[in-house]
């Protein structure tokens, strides 16, 4: 997928909110080294950097959109610490140089979660922690219903010949194993539902915009935004918004928290 780094940096308020939520989560001292995995615009990269002043902080992300954006918004300039690098999660680099491993609303675009844990297992040093939150089983139903109740039609229906699920929402009794597998001593891992929401039908528009490219892409880009249209109409229709005009969205986040003995 090709990222708009703007354009999701407006639309990801719940994604930066649950980010944080769970950046609190993690008890500093101000002299780690931080990797964050599928850093994207590079926010709560830079947050990390500025609670780590003794530290260390790398951002990776598969797109160069999205890196090439991070490093200008949050130059070694103002934070010295802090670097980025395009790199695929799946093949991380790194040998026994970070305390933390962190991963936020990323790995449910990676098809190979093994390869991801037993690269990060070789990236923390002993007693180095996981903290991960990505999409888990059950996430987005409402809206993947919408979805398939559009493109089983006319106009959209050949769009979507052969389409197959893009994203890897997984449940807790597969990956407990794949945790196993890969060193660690799991201490949490769960499935958290969670509302997010979004201001009116144009709020749900960037949404599904940004952050749902492997269907809207299908489409092509004329008439990309008569799809997204329709979609969020087909959505309001089912699951109306709310008195106060905000759309609600059913979510599943998978969330993992283990050391490396």
């Amino acid at each position: 997928m090709k990222w708009n780094p703007e354009d999701y940096a407006k639309n990801s308020e719940a994604q930066l909110k649950w980010a944080h939520d769970l950046r609190r989560s993690v008890n500093l001292q101000g002299d780690e080294s931080v990797l964050d995995v599928g850093c994207g615009d590079g926010k709560i990269t830079a947050m990390f950097s500025e609670s780590l002043p003794a530290g260390r902080v790398v951002g990776v992300d598969s797109s160069p959109d999205m890196i090439d954006y991070a490093s200008h918004a949050f130059s070694s300039t103002q934070y010295p610490s802090l670097s980025f690098h395009c790199i695929d999660a799946r093949a991380l680099p790194f040998e026994a140089e970070f305390d933390l491993c962190f991963s936020n609303a990323t790995l449910h675009w990676v098809d190979d979660h093994l390869a991801v844990l037993k690269g990060v297992s070789r990236a923390l040093r002993p007693g180095g922690r996981l903290v991960i939150s990505c999409g888990g089983q059950g996430n987005g139903a409402d809206v993947v219903h919408a979805f398939n109740q559009l493109i089983a039609n006319e106009p959209w229906q050949p769009f979507f010949e052969e389409f197959q699920f893009p994203f890897a929402f997984y449940g807790t009794d597969v990956y407990q194993p794949w945790l196993d597998e890969a060193g660690f001593t799991v201490e949490r891992l769960e499935l958290v539902p969670k509302d997010m929401t979004h201001q009116g039908a144009e709020g749900l528009a960037g949404w599904l915009r940004t952050t749902w490219m492997p269907f809207t892409h299908r489409v092509p880009e004329e008439r990309r935004d008569d799809f997204i249209a329709n979609l969020v109409e087909t959505y309001l229709a089912r699951i109306p918004l709310d008195p106060e005009g905000f759309s609600h969205v059913r979510m599943v986040r998978l969330e993992v928290n283990a050391t490396k003995p």
